[in-house]
């Protein structure tokens, strides 16, 4: 116990109540992040590594097959290893083992899974993950410093699996996709939304997502509209999430829950879509 204005405290139950206090607590539910720009970082860190592991794969000749591996195929195929450009689209993974030069590619809807996540955070040029990185240095740390840490990364990584969601949908079965510009996607509508529920000005974040909505349509092939505007409703989804549960005592809990429901529709999305693949 030690001495206080009124009476004696008990510097533990102190602290408890602090804990258990609100005072911490962003105006959308979640804790206030004291180093905003921590969990960018990491992000970044996780994205540079899988690059660099990618990049190291080209120098042993396998690049082909590790971003194959990670990136979103929707559906196997057999390759040929004389050719990585040149697949037998009508081929099964049966036909493929006769053939002298086949190789099997397995696609989420033969049992990839994991390509729906791994490829969020895979890059092959420097120029791809140099802006990426770019974008999620400038639009992480404030969007965290509104949200808290785990509604930022919550943010993030379902975005990114909605653009997935997208590219599965409607996407070539053989084409593959990847990059972390779904997630961002996501992180602008969710800024956007946010910064208007708390009226402030969205005329610099509106003229950018427009600028880059853009891009994503006159900028050929090579970039996946898919992943783009799946990550931009992910985001305006989880950011009506975040920003209009009302405030209660079970405000938390409420909003965990629907992102759950979102969770559990964009798996039912992509068993869905697995089925009419195969």
């Amino acid at each position: 116990m030690v001495a206080a204005p009124v009476g004696f405290q008990c510097p533990q139950c102190v602290k408890a109540h602090t804990r258990a206090s609100r005072q911490n607590q962003g105006i959308f539910g979640g804790e206030i992040s004291t180093k905003p720009h921590l969990t960018s970082i990491v992000l970044i860190c996780v994205n540079v590594a899988i690059w660099g592991i990618i990049q190291m794969a080209s120098w042993a000749r396998v690049q082909d097959k590790v971003v194959m591996f990670l990136g979103l195929l929707p559906h196997g195929m057999c390759v040929s290893t004389d050719n990585p450009g040149q697949f037998w689209p009508t081929a099964d993974q049966a036909i493929c083992t006769t053939f002298a030069n086949g190789a099997w590619v397995p696609g989420v809807a033969d049992g990839a899974w994991w390509q729906v996540f791994t490829s969020i955070f895979t890059h092959v040029s420097i120029l791809h993950i140099g802006l990426n990185c770019l974008t999620l240095w400038f639009l992480g740390p404030p969007l965290e410093s509104m949200l808290g840490r785990a509604r930022f990364l919550t943010t993030y990584l379902v975005a990114g699996l909605v653009g997935s969601l997208a590219v599965y949908w409607l996407s070539a079965p053989y084409s593959i996709s990847y990059g972390g510009s779904g997630s961002l996607f996501g992180l602008m509508g969710a800024l956007l939304l946010l910064l208007w529920r708390q009226r402030a000005s969205i005329n610099q974040l509106l003229l950018w997502l427009a600028l880059n909505l853009m891009i994503t349509f006159i900028g050929g092939s090579s970039i996946s509209w898919q992943a783009h505007l799946g990550g931009l409703v992910g985001g305006l989804i989880l950011a009506c999430v975040w920003a209009f549960v009302p405030q209660s005592a079970q405000r938390s809990r409420t909003q965990w829950v629907l992102i759950g429901v979102v969770v559990a529709l964009v798996l039912a999305g992509m068993v869905v879509r697995t089925v009419a693949l195969t």
